[in-house]
Formats: C-alpha cells, sequence, structure tokens
C-alpha cells in the first residue's frame, strides 16, 4: 500500500499550530500566534497575543484608540514575545530556529528573535508593511541575516475548523 499524498508541508503544519495558538488570544480585534521550530522540525514553543501572566485581561481595556493608557499597546505582549518568553528549553536550542506568525512582526518583536537566536521568520500576512516599526524590523533583520518569507497556502488564510 502506498502513503497518502495529500498530507500538509511543514509549514503548513506549523503555521496552523500558530493559527490555533491565536485563538486564545482575548484581543477583540487582532488575534496572532506564534510558533517556534527547531532546525530539526521539533516544536519548541508557542505563544499569542494577550497580558502578561498575573494580569487579569478583564483588568485592561483593548481598545485600539483614544488615550494611551486606555489601549492595550501598553499592556499587550505579542505572540512572538510570549513564545520566546514561554520556552522552558536551554536558549542554544534557538539557534537557527524558525518561528511562524501571523503578522509581520514589529521592530520591539524583531530585536527579540534576532537576541534569541531565530534566523527564520515565516509570516501570514504584512498588512503593516508599510509602518516605520515594520520597515525597521526589516532593515535589523536584513543586518542581523534573518531570513524571512510569507508562507504562500491555497488560500490566504489557513483555517482552524473544531469539531465536537
Amino acid at each position: 500500500m502506498e502513503q497518502r499524498k495529500d498530507y500538509i508541508s511543514w509549514d503548513t503544519y506549523f503555521m496552523g499550530i500558530a493559527k490555533l495558538s491565536a485563538m486564545r488570544s482575548k484581543d477583540p480585534n487582532t488575534q496572532v500566534g506564534a510558533c517556534i521550530v527547531s532546525h530539526d522540525n521539533r516544536i519548541l514553543s508557542t505563544g499569542y497575543n494577550g497580558t502578561p501572566n498575573g494580569i487579569h485581561d478583564d483588568d485592561f481595556k483593548w481598545s485600539r484608540e483614544g488615550n494611551s493608557l486606555e489601549t492595550k499597546y501598553f499592556f499587550v505582549c505579542h505572540a512572538e514575545m510570549n513564545a520566546i518568553l514561554n520556552f522552558r528549553g536551554y536558549k542554544r536550542e534557538f539557534e537557527n530556529a524558525k518561528i511562524y506568525v501571523d503578522l509581520f512582526p514589529c521592530n520591539e518583536c524583531a530585536k527579540l528573535i534576532i537576541q534569541s537566536g531565530i534566523k527564520e521568520v515565516i509570516y501570514l500576512c504584512d498588512k503593516y508593511a508599510n509602518t516605520e516599526s515594520v520597515i525597521a524590523s526589516k532593515m535589523m533583520f536584513d543586518n542581523a541575516g534573518v531570513k524571512y518569507r510569507r508562507l504562500k497556502c491555497d488560500t490566504e488564510e489557513i483555517k482552524i475548523l473544531l469539531k465536537n
């Protein structure tokens, strides 16, 4: 009997894990997930955008606009940050690792990615490509030798369907 031919690629599998992680986010506007994978395709860590440990999600606003202290931006940890901080192994395991994310990383997450030793970023969407934050990210990635590429799928998004 021949093996099946319609199995998903590693890239699709790991991006699916990132998308599934994003479903944990309480953010009503943007749910982002991340999955860090070793050079030999082992999942090292996952994360999603949310408030730091010990802070209750209901105690802060999730607004995108208004007074800075009444928006989410000062209080939410991005998926990339959480995936890096959630890792419980040895830092050297991040050497030559890849990170799969929904959105192209901001400049703050780019610094964390570079510092951690991750060498490739695979993303689905770059809708903030023209912002200074993402332009700075790409400048830093290029300078540090971190590769980045958009995952091209049959559809523009990977959908996770859960059945009871």
